[in-house]
């Protein structure tokens, strides 16, 4: 026995140990023991992971550029509605005086008129105040858009979602406290013009050529635009649009000023189309850009990410 070496001994007293019931009980609990010890700690690994990257997209979420990208949709969006709404009101205020006969038979179509230049006007404005900040969405449908399409992460796309209403409804409440006499108007009611189906696909497609060219004033393949050129053709469709659509929904493609409206007037019957209409229109225009008209479509779209890597927000 002396002469065998330690490993031997060891390895056949071992097979004997195993061989007894006893030892063999031992041995099962000693590995399941093992194994619940390594999945505890491949758990605790997992949420320790998890957390850190909570903290990290916290961190991305309140540093300062996000917080100033969230405060310049807040700001365009009241100033898109502030200007927007107290264009209709006004307009409705100036053509109900006493006034000649023929200048009451058009005073619909004037007022129409009046409505669709200020919204684009004002849409034109918030859009440039913003592009440099946070891309000048101003709308929720194009930040669902712009999200469908890959340009901006979902925690992103929340808060700007979060600011655009905020904005909007400090709008309505700014101008229904400012204009006592006037009643605010209502954005929810349903048309006795459209039936609801039509008003969902009026407003989808509305939608869809808005932010198909917020695609294209983003689009680098279309030539540098600048700080003025994206912003005036935005506001153009914006415009023409009005005045296809204001007639039968009166909704105007964006669900954060028709929620403004609901808000202050209680008035929210059918503000569903308000939503799923423009949000339909915008995310599918954003799968179509990317994927059809795109010239970089095979490799990714060749737009502007409105994320770094850090999650900041960069100009468009």
């Amino acid at each position: 026995m002396n002469n065998v070496p330690r490993c031997v001994v060891g390895f056949s007293i071992g097979n004997r140990l195993n061989s007894t019931p006893t030892a063999g009980l031992f041995v099962w609990f000693y590995r399941r023991r093992r194994r619940r010890r390594r999945r505890r700690m491949i758990k605790v690994a997992s949420f320790l992971k998890a957390g850190s990257e909570f903290l990290d997209l916290m961190e991305s979420l309140l540093c300062k550029s996000s917080i100033q990208s969230y405060s310049a949709e807040l700001l365009s969006s009241f100033i898109f509605v502030f200007a927007g709404v107290g264009s209709a009101m006004s307009s409705s205020s100036l053509l109900a005086s006493s006034e000649p006969e023929a200048v009451l038979a058009s005073s619909s179509e004037v007022r129409l008129l009046m409505v669709a230049v200020a919204h684009a006007f004002a849409m034109s404005s918030a859009v440039s105040l913003s592009a440099h900040i946070s891309g000048g969405h101003v709308n929720p449908a194009v930040t669902f858009g712009l999200l469908l399409g890959g340009h901006i992460r979902v925690f992103t796309a929340l808060c700007y979602i979060v600011a655009q209403l905020l904005g909007s409804s400090l709008a309505c409440a700014v101008l229904s406290l400012c204009l006592e006499g006037q009643a605010i108007p209502t954005a929810s009611g349903s048309s006795s013009r459209i039936s609801i189906t039509g008003g969902l696909v009026v407003e989808g497609i509305a939608t869809f050529a808005v932010v198909c060219t917020v695609y294209a004033a983003r689009d680098p393949m279309n030539g540098p635009r600048g700080i003025t050129g994206g912003p005036i053709v935005i506001g153009f469709i914006h415009g023409a649009n009005i005045i296809v659509t204001a007639p039968f929904t009166g909704r105007f493609m964006n669900p954060a000023r028709s929620f403004g409206l609901a808000l202050m007037s209680g008035d929210f019957r059918n503000h569903w189309v308000c939503w799923v209409g423009p949000f339909l229109g915008g995310g599918l225009a954003g799968m179509v850009y990317r994927c059809l008209l795109s010239q970089s479509s095979g490799t990714g779209s060749g737009l502007q990410q409105d994320d770094d890597a850090d999650g900041n927000s960069i100009a468009v």
